[in-house]
C-alpha cells in the first residue's frame, strides 16, 4: 500500500474538527517516515530481495518498532497527544491518531509475512502484494473514492481551489505509476530514503496547498 494510505487522511479530513489535510498526510505515512529513518539508523531492517512479493522487493524483515501493532499504536498515540498539545482539540486528536493507526491495518491487507501485532512471531500480511489484479485497483479505489468524498465535502476558495484537487490526483496517480512500474532502488540506503523522504514531503506540501485552497461546505 502506498498512496491508499493518504485515503484515511482524505476522509478523516471532512471531519468539522479534524486537523488540516497536510496534518492528516503526515499521519497517514508517518510510521513509513519512522521506518525509513530507523532503516538509516540500523535500528530496524530491511533488503532488496528480488521475489520477495510480485509487485515489491522489499524484504522487511525486522520492523518492530513501526509495523507492529503496538508500535503503530504508540506512533499513534503520540502523534495524538502533539495535536492536542498544540491545539487543545481532543477530538482533531483521536482523529489524527486513528489516521495514523489506520497505516497498519491497509498494510496487512497487501503485506507478506512481514507485519506483527508486538514485535515477535506470528507474522501476519494477507499478501495483496503477490495479486497485482485485485490490489492494484483496490489502491486506486480507495484513494480517488476518498478523493472524491474531500471535494464532494468541500469547496473552492477562489480560483485555485477548483484546480487543487486535480493537481492531487494528478501527483497521486504519477507517483504510484512510479512506485509500480518504476526501476527498484538497488539498496536501502540513504539515497534510497532521501527519494522516500522527499516524496512524502512533495505529497504533505501538497495537501497543506489544498486544505488552503478548499473548505468544508456549509
Amino acid at each position: 500500500m502506498f498512496i491508499g494510505h493518504w485515503a484515511p487522511a482524505l476522509v478523516a479530513a471532512t471531519h468539522p474538527k479534524a486537523p488540516r489535510l497536510g496534518t492528516l498526510f503526515l499521519a497517514g505515512q508517518l510510521v513509513d517516515w519512522a521506518f525509513f529513518a530507523f532503516v538509516l539508523t540500523g535500528t530496524e531492517h530491511m533488503r532488496i530481495s528480488p521475489g520477495t512479493s510480485v509487485m515489491n522487493p522489499m524484504d522487511l524483515y525486522h520492523m518492530p518498532y513501526t509495523h507492529s501493532l503496538l508500535g503503530s499504536g504508540v506512533w499513534a498515540a503520540g502523534f495524538a497527544t502533539l495535536i492536542w498539545l498544540i491545539t487543545k482539540n481532543r477530538t482533531g486528536a483521536v482523529i489524527g491518531g486513528v489516521v495514523v493507526l489506520s497505516h497498519w491495518f491497509l498494510d496487512l491487507l497487501v503485506h507478506v509475512h512481514d507485519l506483527t501485532l508486538w514485535g515477535s512471531p506470528p507474522k501476519l500480511g494477507f499478501g495483496l502484494w503477490n495479486h497485482p489484479a485485485i490490489e492494484m485497483p483496490l489502491e486506486l479505489g480507495l484513494t480517488f473514492g476518498a478523493l472524491f468524498w474531500f471535494i464532494m465535502k468541500t469547496r473552492s476558495v477562489g480560483s485555485m481551489g477548483r484546480m487543487a484537487p486535480a493537481v492531487l490526483a494528478l501527483l497521486l496517480l504519477t507517483i504510484q505509476i512510479i512506485n509500480w512500474f518504476g526501476p527498484p532502488p538497488e539498496q536501502p540506503d540513504a539515497s534510497a530514503a532521501m527519494v522516500v523522504f522527499g516524496t512524502y514531503g512533495l505529497m504533505t506540501l501538497a495537501a497543506w496547498w489544498v486544505s488552503r485552497a478548499r473548505v468544508l461546505s456549509q
